[in-house]
């Protein structure tokens, strides 16, 4: 069986974000990139499934620029077989990259596709249910433990309040969510082996971005808080503050 694992490479969230002159995009100028969060659990249910059925292949898969690689290669060290990069220096909405990644995933035939159940970087949680919609999988999003049994799936996923059991066939694209699984480490071995590992880069077509960003803008500054004091008057001076101020009463 093939396995597709969808990783996308984004800068660290404790990186300073700046913007250009012109105010419509981000400058990157020292940032810190990352291989996304979530994709982590995504690897590893992949590298899990790999383990417990021989004959899986499990490839890496990213769209953008050359940078990409560096996340690319993180999850070969975890234990991944083959890494593809779709080489693209366009900014390309999320539709337009799930059309790229779908395309290289029908070629590879995989049965199932992993993906983080969100990037960092814009939080659209939209690439994996795009995905499988392109290519008619069907899809669990928010997952949070993961059964599969010959061509039967059987999982549960994070609702608002609970958990929804679902069980499911094959062909699928999973999201993964926090708690799916604990990511492994990238041992010595596997770094080493990881360097050896040749990544494939493509080029596909896709629709043209529809997404513009007319002006982009920094939140402001929050304001600093107050002490109103210790004793019963504090309550008073609050609920002045929350009426007369804040206008939340």
């Amino acid at each position: 069986m093939n396995i597709a694992v969808c990783v996308n490479h984004v800068p660290d969230t404790a990186s300073k974000i700046k913007l250009d002159s012109s105010n419509t995009s981000i400058d990157y100028t020292g940032v810190s990139w990352i291989l996304n969060p979530f994709d982590e659990f995504a690897i590893e249910e992949a590298l899990r499934f790999k383990d417990n059925s021989s004959g899986t292949v499990v490839y890496i898969l990213s769209a953008g620029k050359d940078e990409a690689k560096e996340t690319i290669r993180r999850a070969l060290s975890m234990g991944a077989d083959e890494g593809i990069l779709i080489k693209n220096d366009l900014a390309l909405d999320s539709l337009s990259i799930s059309e790229l990644l779908a395309m290289q995933i029908k070629e590879l035939n995989c049965e199932v596709v992993f993906c983080g159940k969100q990037s960092v970087d814009y939080d659209n949680t939209s690439i994996g249910l795009m995905i499988a919609e392109i290519i008619d999988y069907n899809a669990i999003s928010d997952c949070v433990t993961l059964s599969i049994e010959g061509s039967t799936v059987k999982a549960e996923r994070e609702i608002e309040g609970g958990r929804e059991i679902i069980e499911t066939s094959l062909p699928l694209v999973v999201t993964a969510q926090k708690g799916l699984n604990v990511p492994r480490y990238a041992s010595l071995k596997g770094i080493i082996a990881a360097k050896k590992k040749n990544i494939k880069e493509v080029t596909l077509t896709s629709s043209t971005s529809t997404v513009k960003y007319n002006s982009l803008s920094i939140p402001n500054a929050k304001n600093p808080g107050r002490v109103l004091g210790s004793d019963s008057g504090a309550v008073r001076e609050l609920v002045r503050l929350l009426r007369e101020e804040a206008k939340v009463l």
